[in-house]
């Protein structure tokens, strides 16, 4: 037995947070009774799931890779009333959570999947999973500076008076990680671009495209050891 809330994760369906909410506010029934105890025990094998009176099986395997456009926000709803990324990809996004998340401000490379136990890994602190960013920071920033980063890696492209471009690499995936960096050295970020997660880079997509992605890609991409081990060199070439 496992909460009900897990037991939707598990099952594809939602997140555990969207499933703790879908739960509370009255739109889970199990065997047509109205759960709102997000911890409440379920075998999911053995009993009826429905989602605001929709029947929940298992989501069938499924990843995409999503140029998220700026100012668009990484949540299914949004209490603002702002553009989600579920408002941009639309039906084909049904089933999908997504995997971390960029902020209103990050356009670049999100990925979505039906996997929740995939996500899980990826997301974990301790995954080691590169994040490339194309950065543009207000001011000049050096070398030096640029080493003194906490980050994988930087490497200065281009710097002026008024404004600085980078290649940034990260390992850990915290809020706002690249934005916090440059303040810590005094610098604005203007621009943030996510170009590559893992193995996975943009490609020829634009902004609001997408394309849907084989088990093998992710699992070359997220499952070898040498795309989750720190001592890996970052590749940066592609990106200069």
């Amino acid at each position: 037995m496992v909460p009900l809330n897990r037991a939707l994760s598990k099952l594809g369906i939602l997140s555990r947070a969207q499933a703790t909410e879908a739960i509370r506010a009255g739109r889970v029934r199990v065997d047509g009774r109205v759960v709102t105890n997000p911890a409440a025990s379920v075998v999911p094998e053995r009993v009826r799931i429905s989602v605001d009176g929709e029947r929940r099986t298992r989501a069938a395997w499924r990843a995409i890779l999503f140029y998220k456009p700026r100012g668009v926000v990484t949540t299914r709803r949004d209490p603002e009333g702002r553009t989600t990324i579920y408002d941009v990809i639309g039906p084909s996004a049904k089933g999908l959570i997504a995997v971390g998340r960029l902020d209103l401000a990050t356009s670049g490379l999100l990925l979505l999947t039906t996997d929740t136990r995939l996500a899980h890994r990826i997301t974990d602190p301790g995954s080691g999973v590169p994040r490339v960013y194309l950065v543009t920071v207000r001011g000049r920033v050096t070398d030096e500076e640029a080493g003194r980063l906490d980050a994988a890696s930087a490497v200065v492209r281009k710097a002026s008076a008024r404004e600085t471009h980078l290649i940034v690499e990260l390992r850990r995936g915290r809020n706002r990680e690249v934005r916090k960096l440059f303040e810590s050295i005094g610098h604005e970020v203007a621009t943030l671009k996510r170009v590559r997660f893992g193995g996975l880079e943009l490609g020829d997509l634009r902004p609001g495209q997408w394309r849907d992605l084989t088990r093998t890609e992710v699992e070359a991409a997220f499952l070898q050891p040498d795309l989750t081990s720190p001592q890996e060199t970052p590749r940066v070439r592609s990106y200069a």
